[in-house]
């Protein structure tokens, strides 16, 4: 894509390069002014004005690095994910479909809606399949703390900070060697009563008993730290490695067994090992579908069997926890000429390999295939039953989809790389007494690989299997596909039809940014303090590119549910942005902040915030701010190809007759009379759909409220509660398949049928003919509500401290609208589940105690999630909700010496496993995975080493 640069892009341009020289020019009129005494000034997550008050007026939660070390986890996610504020995105628990990155979803607005720092400045897409920030490339050991911040920052720091931001504030002041070396692994007690019983019911193995300890990781750190050149100069380095074992889900009774849409009964695929059949006679050249034999080989004869419920238990050999092996290495940087020119720098580095394994791969009822009863591999009883059923002649021919479980040759996995840097350079400096600048570049790269194998090629099957027009000839290598006789298919036979899919891409982004800081000598008459202000440029541009391979570009893979195609885009911004903190009295403060944004692909913006916070007596602070924000649509949502692919669920008109829609209602949904009742159900919930990405998408807009107070009346408590509002509209989302065939099924709207398209079948999974068209737009809105709680409270007792701190939230609305200003379609996902809800408990917090004496501490956390109410027809098994949930956590820290650090704990300790849901509400395993403690108790412990 060329971008043609317009005058803000050129003014933009010149004026950074002009900072540059204008700084140093500065440097050298000011050498000489003398140094006078100032006071300590912080810059705080939200404003780059730099204060004494680290309570702005607008509300940051922060953990630090004692917390992070007492949670004894090592990915980030698994850290942050403990904040109640925080809900689970990309994670390790995650299989069929991850990504390999870990990502933040802060309120649960999304990852693309939250906007992840590294000490104050952006980071970069993950990979070739996320648009969002992979927090993998962040090293926990050398975090010194999370600021979590709520509401609309995008006048401070650009696009896509909806939700808030999480700024990671790295240690890089160490100073000394430090290293670090730990352990840790998960045990649970196999004794779920319920799912065993299910599985004895179907005949399927399951673990009892303990697990011992598994899914073991290993870490070690090493961080250095100095200075040098007489002191002017300071650097950090660090270099970190961390390995972790896989888990199947077969290592759990509670995911051994993949749980039916309701719950009620262990599920499985008739693509099984024994293959299935659908199959439909041609009369008079078309096929006629209102005829149709579904069944599998007879294991005892050589004939078929109708459908008599048997399936394939695919879940055992499906990644729980997928395997990841990560090194990272970086530094940190700075040198101080004089007060009036000082250098920095930031690099860092990370390489990432994991793998998500899932089911072997299958014939998956893709391909329809036109057959006759010449067919070389058919035995007569086979051609003689068919024949008869349908009142047939050896001389007819019908049409038949395949479902055979790939067994021989293994399950499916795609192997996932990740490799990025990022490069950060600037210098900062005092302009005079009053003001300073700050200008710098940062240059960050991923880049990754998806290489996908042991998947069947869907070209590979015609042939193999004897369908009319093709040949297999042997003496040409070609090996016939045995599907109809049991047992027939060998090693062999399978490898002819494996192939492997590679994708590689990279996403490139460069941040040019000036800014200058400081204070008037002049403020408002009613108050002694002075106007500071900030005025800035920045400038970012993002280049994103995956290449496909033939064989994932046309979606030759059956198990990848469409094709993956090419993509590549561009996008440019250039900013101009200012803030103001404005003391109207001696306790009042105004915060004012603006930025004018200019995309190369949707024009341009202006976001802005207005906060104030005043403070009473010393003790309390009342606080309040508004904000305009956008997200600017991504160039995953702009320029993805449309194509077929997967989602989960139901099909309200699959099944039996009435179970849940009338004849009238299923027919608006395009099934026929003699089709409905006889719709057969995709036994993985999984149905067609086509979707891909806009170029007229046009930017979402947000206003963010929040109104809270801050209290500390006497120094060793402190409280704050804050009220936040998040307003979305233009928000840029899919109605949902789901969403979209449920309504026309209930209103008959165009709006919702006209994307509705069944096969000649009346499926929406059997083959490729039927899906629900579910495309990106600017279509819908959201409304957030809830309360923020935090406080604190410390005392002496005995010869050490008692710390209290309390995290809570209180979800008020999570109202989404599917189409905006469309209230009958709206509905509240807070304190619900359902296939449109993730698990929203209304009420969730962490509550730590800890005890910290001189030479070791002690610390208590109870995490408590509040009870989730279920929204749907479906889902038998969590009918009544999700009762609430309480996980306990104990660890410990002891100094040796001086030198030597023993850090050990249990978090869950009573082993408490997670809620079980039915197929249509599970993210993996049975389970919302990530949210909940997914494989019961974990143990860790780790030892440094410091001087």
């Amino acid at each position: 894509m060329i971008v043609k640069k317009n005058a803000l892009a050129n003014a933009v341009s010149l004026a950074i390069v002009g900072g540059v020289f204008a700084a140093s020019f500065s440097t050298v009129v000011r050498a000489e002014e003398a140094d006078t005494a100032k006071v300590e000034r912080i810059e705080v997550t939200g404003s780059r004005i730099k204060r004494t008050d680290v309570e702005t007026s607008s509300p940051v939660m922060v953990m630090d690095a004692t917390q992070i070390k007492q949670s004894g986890y090592d990915r980030v996610e698994d850290i942050l994910n403990q904040l109640p504020q925080i809900e689970a995105a990309e994670n390790s628990f995650l299989a069929n479909g991850a990504t390999g990155t870990a990502t933040l979803d802060l309120r649960g607005l999304g990852s693309n809606r939250t906007l992840v720092l590294i000490n104050g400045r952006r980071m970069q897409a993950g990979s070739i399949y996320s648009q969002s920030a992979d927090v993998n490339q962040i090293p926990a050991s050398l975090i010194k703390r999370v600021e979590v911040l709520t509401g609309g920052a995008a006048a401070v720091y650009g696009a896509d900070a909806v939700a808030g931001v999480v700024n990671f504030v790295m240690n890089d002041d160490f100073e000394g060697f430090q290293l670090n070396a730990g352990a840790s692994g998960y045990q649970h007690n196999n004794d779920n009563k319920y799912i065993q019983g299910l599985m004895d019911n179907r005949g399927y193995d399951y673990p009892e008993g303990s697990s011992g300890v598994d899914g073991k990781a290993y870490s070690i750190d090493l961080t250095m730290g100095g200075n040098f050149a007489e002191d002017k100069g300071h650097a950090t380095v660090y270099a970190v490695w961390r390995r972790n074992d896989e888990l199947k889900q077969g290592t759990r009774d509670y995911s051994s067994c993949a749980l039916n849409s309701g719950g009620t009964a262990c599920g499985g695929s008739s693509t099984a090992p024994i293959p299935y059949f659908d199959i439909f006679p041609v009369v008079d050249g078309e096929v006629d579908f209102t005829q149709e034999y579904w069944g599998h080989l007879d294991p005892n004869g050589p004939g078929f069997v109708e459908d008599d419920g048997y399936r394939y238990n695919y879940a055992p050999v499906n990644h729980f926890m997928r395997p990841n092996e990560r090194f990272s290495a970086g530094a940190f940087v700075n040198y101080e000429v004089n007060d009036y020119f000082r250098p920095y720098m930031e690099v860092s580095f990370m390489h990432n390999r994991t793998a998500g394994q899932i089911a072997e791969s299958g014939t998956f009822f893709n391909n329809e295939l036109l057959m006759d009863y010449n067919n070389p591999l058919m035995n007569d009883a086979q051609k003689a039953q068919l024949q008869e059923y349908f009142g047939q002649t050896p001389d007819d021919q019908f049409v038949m989809y395949i479902g055979k479980r790939n067994v021989e040759g293994g399950p499916r996995s795609d192997n996932l790389e990740h490799t990025s840097y990022r490069i950060l350079t600037g210098v900062e400096g005092d302009l005079n007494d009053s003001w300073s600048y700050d200008i710098s570049y940062n240059y960050s790269a991923t880049t990754s690989s998806s290489i996908y194998i042991n998947d069947l090629l869907a070209t590979q099957i015609p042939d193999r299997v004897g369908a009319v027009g093709t040949e297999c000839v042997e003496e040409d290598g070609c090996l016939y596909y045995n599907v109809f006789e049991v047992g027939g298919v060998t090693a062999e036979q399978a490898d002819q039809l494996t192939g492997v899919g590679t994708l590689n891409g990279i996403v490139k982004q460069a941040i040019y940014n000036g800014f200058v800081s400081g204070e008037f000598d002049f403020g408002l008459p009613t108050t002694t303090n002075t106007i500071g202000a900030v005025f800035g440029l920045e400038r970012r541009e993002l280049d994103y590119e995956r290449t496909a391979d033939t064989i994932y570009s046309e979606g030759l893979l059956l198990g990848q549910g469409g094709p993956t195609e090419n993509l590549s885009g561009e996008i440019n911004v250039n900013e101009v942005f200012a803030e103001f903190a404005v003391p109207v009295l001696d306790t009042l403060n105004v915060n004012l902040a603006g930025r004018l944004s200019d995309f190369s692909t949707t024009g341009t913006d202006f976001t802005y915030s207005v906060g104030a916070d005043y403070t009473v007596a010393d003790a309390y602070k009342f606080r309040a701010s508004y904000a305009k924000a956008v997200r600017a649509p991504n160039v995953s949502e702009l320029f993805s190809s449309n194509g077929l692919g997967l989602w989960d669920g139901d099909d309200p008109c699959g099944g039996a007759a009435g179970e849940i829609l009338s004849a009238e209602q299923c027919a608006r949904t395009g099934v026929s009379a003699s089709q409905y009742g006889n719709i057969t159900d995709s036994p993985a919930n999984q149905y067609n759909e086509m979707s891909g990405g806009n170029t007229e998408l046009e930017p979402e807009e947000a206003k963010t409220y929040t109104v809270g107070v801050v209290a500390n009346p006497f120094d060793t408590f402190h409280v704050s509660v804050d009220y936040f509002r998040i307003e979305m509209e233009k928000v840029i989302d899919t109605i949902g398949a789901s969403t979209i065939l449920e309504n026309c099924a209930l209103t008959g709207d165009a709006t919702f049928c006209d994307n509705v398209v069944r096969s000649p079948s009346g499926s929406l999974w059997l083959g490729q003919e039927g899906y629900v068209n579910n495309a990106l737009a600017n279509i819908g809105g959201r409304t957030w509500e809830g309360v923020d709680i935090n406080s604190g409270y410390k005392y002496d007792i005995f010869n050490g401290t008692l710390a209290l701190s309390l995290n809570g939230f209180y979800s008020m609305k999570k109202e989404i609208e599917p189409i905006l200003g469309d209230s009958e379609l709206a509905y509240d996902c807070s304190g619900k589940i359902s296939s449109a809800c993730f698990a929203s408990p209304k009420w969730r917090h962490t509550l730590n105690a800890e005890y910290i004496a001189e030479d070791y501490s002690v610390a208590l956390k109870w995490r408590y999630y509040g009870k989730v109410d279920y929204e749907g027809s479906v889902d038998v098994l969590t009918a009544d909700g999700i009762s609430s949930y309480s996980f306990f956590d104990l660890s410990g820290n002891y100094a040796v010496n001086d030198y030597l650090t023993v850090t050990a704990g249990v978090n869950n300790i009573f082993d408490k496993e997670p809620p079980m849901v039915g197929g249509t509400l599970s993210t993996n395993a049975n389970t919302v995975a990530g949210f909940y403690d997914s494989l019961g108790r974990f143990m860790f412990m780790s030892v440094g080493l410091k001087f």
